[in-house]
């Protein structure tokens, strides 16, 4: 059988959420996928946790024949969680070829005047410290072969403001802004980086009846964006056709209004 290519998709711990997505498009595709994913966090959101194992399940009902998956929990918070995490994807798989940064932190954020050292370093530590090592991570075991991709994930604070949320907006914002920088230092080593902005998605997690009711009008098609929508763009990303594709800030929004 002709040698898969493994992906590590971060923040797959909800089927409805746009992780699961992304993994389960990968798996139809044919890739190896790693999945990462931390239920202590949904645990303490409004929204709740997933089953881990029927989430696993799921992709690995997508998967082509011969291809695998491995599932692997962990705080990205922590500083050596992103080492550790590569380490047990490297010893099942030997090397990954994309590294999908698809995770981040909600709640305890707020306006500015609410803001602490705490809650800005806590929203800091997993939505860009740990993208940033994680990226790092994956730079150092790619060995050069073709098919080397980066993808991270903003939310559109470049495009407008995100009332009540300084700490992740901020966090995300370094994403955008480090973006160019990635892509040109990771070029020569083969790998491409880009930065996708989903816009809002109607996931099973933070959206409810009220926010869908006040944003509606908002997206010219009629409708909010689903977890499909910017998997899709990330599939073509890493696919062979995304690879003249780098240093960009990609923003899949279906013509969301501001």
């Amino acid at each position: 059988m002709e040698q898969s290519r493994v992906a590590l998709v971060t923040g797959v711990s909800r089927r409805g959420g746009i992780g699961f997505a992304i993994a389960s498009r990968l798996a139809a595709r044919g890739f190896d996928l790693v999945l990462a994913h931390h239920a202590p966090h949904d645990v303490e959101q409004p929204w709740g946790a997933d089953d881990i194992d029927a989430v696993v399940a799921g992709v690995r009902d997508k998967l082509l024949p011969g291809r695998r998956v491995a599932a692997f929990g962990g705080d990205l918070a922590e500083p050596e969680a992103p080492a550790r995490l590569f380490a047990q994807a490297r010893e099942v798989f030997g090397h990954v070829d994309a590294l999908v940064a698809n995770h981040a932190r909600s709640g305890g954020d707020g306006p500015l005047l609410e803001q602490t050292a705490e809650t800005l370093d806590a929203h800091w530590a997993v939505n860009a410290r740990s993208t940033l090592l994680l990226c790092k991570e994956f730079a150092a075991q790619h060995d050069g072969r073709p098919g080397g991709r980066v993808v991270m994930m903003t939310s559109g604070q470049n495009l407008g403001p995100l009332p009540g949320e300084i700490a992740y907006g901020a966090s995300k914002a370094a994403l955008v802004g480090i973006t160019a920088t990635l892509a040109h230092e990771l070029a020569p080593r083969g790998i491409t980086v880009n930065c996708v902005n989903p816009g809002p998605v109607d996931s099973d997690s933070y959206v409810t009846d009220e926010m869908r009711e006040q944003v509606a009008d908002r997206f010219p098609f009629g409708r909010w964006g689903e977890p499909d929508d910017p998997a899709r763009l990330i599939e073509w990303l890493v696919s062979d056709d995304g690879r003249w594709v780098t240093g960009q800030v990609i923003n899949t929004e279906g013509g969301f209004v501001r």
